[in-house]
């Protein structure tokens, strides 16, 4: 594997709306670094290189977070993006929050599915239905793809993917109960099969 991106974030000491409204002023971000064993730290970061960084890896690639010490000391810990808050007008983060993760150990992520083709019954005047966005996988951090391309090209009419039939790297799979329906094609006027 390359080598993790790294962010560096200092602790954060003050809390409350207030505190976090003078951080955003002079363009820093607080947020939360999250361990795999439930402990927090509160952090805060300069908002220029969270965003070139979250631009690079969003929410499912791992990077390390640097975390800086009021004592100076730094610990470097391989995280990704558990969750982030916008501002609505601007555009600029308000708040992050990071998960610990361990490099060993698997891990369960949602993934965007990104749909590739027209398929042959397009082509032959039929319709392409997608019924998910994402869906969960399984992998262990370093080997979490950002997204999946999931090719439709060779579906015909009255043809589906299912999930277990989506291709995903080695060390990657699919977590579901039933095994439910991606992508379809079917004939304008005639019913369509339901997604799970």
């Amino acid at each position: 594997m390359s080598e993790l991106k790294t962010l560096s974030a200092q602790k954060r000491g003050a809390f409350g709306k207030g505190h976090n409204r003078r951080l955003r002023t002079q363009s820093m971000v607080p947020g939360v670094y999250y361990t795999a064993d439930g402990k927090n730290i509160p952090v805060q970061m300069a908002e220029l290189p969270l965003t070139k960084i979250y631009e690079q890896v969003g929410r499912t690639n791992v990077f390390n977070l640097e975390i800086e010490d009021e004592d100076g000391s730094k610990s470097v810990l391989p995280v990704f993006v558990w969750d982030a808050q916008y501002n609505p007008v601007k555009g600029t983060f308000t708040h992050v929050d990071f998960y610990g993760v361990d490099l060993d150990k698997e891990i369960k992520v949602k993934v965007q599915v990104e749909y590739a083709g027209t398929p042959k019954g397009v082509k032959l005047g039929g319709t392409l239905e997608t019924y998910r966005d994402e869906v969960v996988l399984a992998a262990k951090p370093e080997d979490m793809p950002r997204k999946v391309s999931l090719d439709v090209s060779g579906l015909a009419i009255n043809q589906a993917i299912k999930v277990s039939e989506m291709p995903l790297p080695k060390g990657v799979r699919a977590v579901y109960k039933n095994d439910y329906t991606l992508a379809a094609v079917f004939m304008e006027g005639a019913e369509e099969a339901p997604a799970e």
